[in-house]
């Protein structure tokens, strides 16, 4: 026998109904790495999420003079500004260079720190490379701060399934230089980066950044000559002392 009263039980699902469920947001990152015959290529794309003004973000961190890593989400800047600090007391405690492994062990060490296996307060995962006295190594750091540990290429971010296609179809062991960086460069074809491609060139005692190595969607104006020309001449054509002396007449 049912009661008599208000029944509520149902609000809380009419609220659902009524209101508007949070959309899908593809941020459209895409972090790569590979090894070829003199060292490591890294490679990112430079989209931002929708929040992110800039559309020429800069994924590839400096870590250490021979070390240099890929990075993706939130805390990346600030993680990795922390470990390429410490790793440089530390080449000034030892007066050796930096190995990768000293690298990874730090940014795991603190991305696992911060999770202590409940919830991610760290957001951020790395794609690690870099050249030292043993030799090229590749390594991924995910924010659990779980790795994979001396891969042949990796992949991360939203583009990585379609990226790992690639390597595994195209990769071969032994690639040259200009082999290699046209491989990482192909990361511009995925469907969530359609900005540039960033690249770095880790070889034994020399490093190359090449910034912008592939913009296929250059801005179509030119902001500097928007600011520099066209305003001050805006500004001289406009008699503003005959418009304020004008509306005086009539206050």
């Amino acid at each position: 026998m049912s009661e008599g009263g208000f029944s509520f039980d149902l609000c809380k699902r009419n609220d659902m109904h009524a209101s508007k469920p949070p959309s899908f947001l593809k941020t459209g990152t895409t972090i790569v790495g590979l090894i070829f015959q003199d060292g490591v290529i890294l490679g990112a794309d430079g989209e931002g999420p929708n929040i992110v003004a800039d559309k020429k973000c800069e994924k590839i961190h400096y870590m250490a003079p021979n070390i240099y890593c890929c990075g993706a989400a939130a805390d990346t800047e600030a993680v990795t500004d922390m470990v390429s600090s410490q790793l440089e007391l530390h080449r000034y405690h030892t007066g050796r260079e930096s190995r990768v492994v000293t690298a990874l062990t730090l940014l795991k060490s603190h991305l696992f720190s911060s999770y202590q296996g409940h919830d991610v307060s760290a957001a951020a995962a790395f794609v690690l490379g870099g050249v030292d006295v043993t030799g090229p190594h590749l390594h991924t750091i995910y924010p659990t701060g779980s790795t994979d540990t001396d891969l042949p290429f990796a992949t991360m971010g939203s583009g990585s399934l379609a990226a790992m296609a690639i390597f595994e179809s195209k990769y071969r062991q032994g690639l040259t230089r200009d082999e290699g960086v046209k491989l990482v460069a192909g990361i511009y074809n995925l469907l969530g980066s359609r900005s540039n491609v960033d690249i770095c060139v880790i070889t034994k005692g020399k490093q190359e950044y090449l910034r912008n190595y592939l913009l296929p969607n250059p801005p179509t104006y030119d902001v500097s000559d928007n600011f520099s020309k066209e305003a001050p001449k805006a500004a001289k054509s406009t008699n503003l002392y005959s418009l304020a002396h004008r509306l005086y007449k009539f206050i």
